[in-house]
């Protein structure tokens, strides 16, 4: 069904004919986002395609949480455009990562810059205006200055120490105090949407286990409903419950593990050494169900590939209850500990204001009070039939981002435990489809422990991908983290880094 104005209204999971998108003029397609953006809309997708006489496409997929549909409309720009970031500053990034892409310029954007640093994908099209010659390294880009007396200029990575992901942060600082914070990344960048293009393929769905390595579960997930719905699978009962599991499984064992590093990040030993630990033994808990701590392997287009008995079920529970009771005496000890809590409490506060200004989704968004929740609002597979309430704070600190992980764990637990008692009969599989069905499009959200995670699917005349898009939820969230540092000490980065636990991969795909 069409709704009102010039965009398409469909649901997650829902295929339409490509036919059907409707393709407007530019100042409507640009109004339209605006409009929707203020009535509290959000924007879950910006990307673009090549068009017919040198043109490209520009797709919008836009969230109506309240009433569970999403929105899509898009339009034909040349080589530039009136930026909708001024208006709507949700697209900042979606804009900046266009001119990259594709050579089109989005006028007054007000910080063009480089996403990921690599050549446009249309030649001699290059946004900057840099020479096909030019060297390309990711962070050599102008940053923003304050300028003032005692100001001073703080760099941080790209290397840091111990195993983590290289990002490069930039703080302008006057003493302590962080003015400003902006994060430059790009140093993971694998082309990976465009190695998408033509597939399905066999590498396929291992890349998409591999987009962010901690969201396995997450991104296979999406990109198998978007297949079911261009293939016309109808996953078994059995399949879509396991697949439920596993989801809540990766959801524990990342909130369990990043309780623990927040521990660790203000010196406290007892809960930062048992959630390690405990993380461990939740992960384990899935490498019962399929024989991988992260669940490669699970999922594939029309069910999953391996099944649980009693026993199996048996074991699992006994394992999740004896994890559980853990996990709480661990947990518990941080919010009676007046030392953590003097460093939780109004560190790195966003307001709920910003959140919904900047597009924020997953625990950051419901640490702001905000109840946004796929799960939820567009419910697929077995969460169609048992929700799972938000979980949410209202204060956006970091104590806020905490308590909504330990909530999210006790829920997403006694949902475990509800289903490993009652898992239906039947096959946990159906045939994939051998062809996809041509000239369609399908958006795919999920509720991955980070937040929503979106794949865009288009496939061409033949079934095959003619583009596929990923929003990994660490694209909507790094913004937040450089709002929520201003007016903190630097000392604090590390803590509010943590709280936000963002993926570099998963932004640089």
């Amino acid at each position: 069904m069409t709704a009102p104005g010039a965009c398409l209204a469909i649901h997650n999971g829902e295929p339409l004919a490509r036919a059907e998108l409707p393709i407007v003029p530019l100042s409507e397609f640009r109004d339209r986002i605006v409009s929707e953006a203020r009535r509290g809309s959000r924007l879950v997708a910006l990307f673009g395609q090549p068009a017919a006489a040198d043109a490209v496409r520009l797709h919008a997929v836009l969230a109506h949480e309240a009433g569970g549909e999403l929105a899509a409309l898009a339009t034909d720009v040349g080589e530039s455009y009136p930026a909708l970031t001024p208006e709507c500053a949700q697209a900042h990034w979606f804009e900046r990562e266009l001119a990259e892409q594709w050579g089109v310029r989005p006028l007054g954007h007000p910080w063009l810059k480089p996403l990921r640093f690599h050549r446009s994908y249309r030649p001699a099209r290059d946004a900057w205006g840099r020479p096909p010659e030019a060297p390309l390294a990711p962070g050599v880009a102008d940053f923003y200055r304050v300028e003032g007396e005692e100001v001073h200029e703080v760099a941080v990575g790209p290397v840091h120490a111990g195993v983590i992901e290289p990002g490069h942060f930039r703080f302008q600082c006057h003493g302590e105090e962080v003015l400003h914070l902006e994060i430059s990344l790009g140093y993971q960048h694998r082309g990976v949407e465009r190695a998408l293009r033509g597939g399905p393929a066999p590498r396929t769905l291992h890349w998409m286990e591999t987009l962010a390595g901690d969201t396995t579960i997450g991104h296979a997930l999406a990109y198998c409903q978007a297949i079911e719905a261009l293939g016309g699978a109808a996953v078994p009962p059995r399949a879509e419950k396991l697949r439920a599991i596993a989801l809540e499984l990766e959801r524990m064992a990342n909130h369990a593990g990043d309780l623990g590093a927040l521990a660790g990040d203000v010196g406290y030993l007892p809960t930062a050494s048992f959630c390690g630990r405990l993380r461990g033994s939740i992960l384990n808990l899935t490498a019962l169900l399929c024989g991988n701590r992260f669940g490669r392997g699970l999922l594939r287009p029309g069910g999953v590939r391996f099944d649980a008995d009693e026993a199996r079920l048996g074991e699992l529970a006994r394992r999740l209850e004896e994890t559980m009771r853990d996990l709480t005496a661990a947990v518990e000890l941080l919010w009676h500990t007046p030392s953590v809590m003097a460093r939780f409490e109004g560190t790195g506060r966003l307001t709920r204001q910003q959140c919904l200004e900047a597009g924020l989704v997953g625990p950051v968004a419901r640490a702001c009070g905000i109840e946004r929740d796929v799960r939820a609002d567009f419910p697929t597979g077995f969460y169609r039939y048992a929700a799972i309430p938000p979980a949410t704070w209202h204060s956006g600190d970091v104590f806020a981002r905490a308590i909504v992980r330990w909530l999210e764990i006790q829920r997403s637990a006694a949902f475990v435990r509800e289903q490993l008692r009652a898992l239906p009969e039947g096959p946990i599989a159906v045939a994939a489809a051998a062809a996809l069905a041509p000239q369609r499009c399908v958006i795919s959200l999920v509720e991955g422990w980070r937040g929503e995670i979106c794949h865009v699917a288009l496939t061409d005349a033949a079934g095959r991908f003619a583009a596929y898009k990923i929003v990994d939820p660490s694209f909507h969230n790094w913004f937040g983290l450089a709002l929520a540092m201003r007016g903190q000490p630097i000392s604090d980065f590390p803590l509010c880094n943590k709280s936000f636990s963002l993926s570099y991969c998963g932004h640089d795909l």
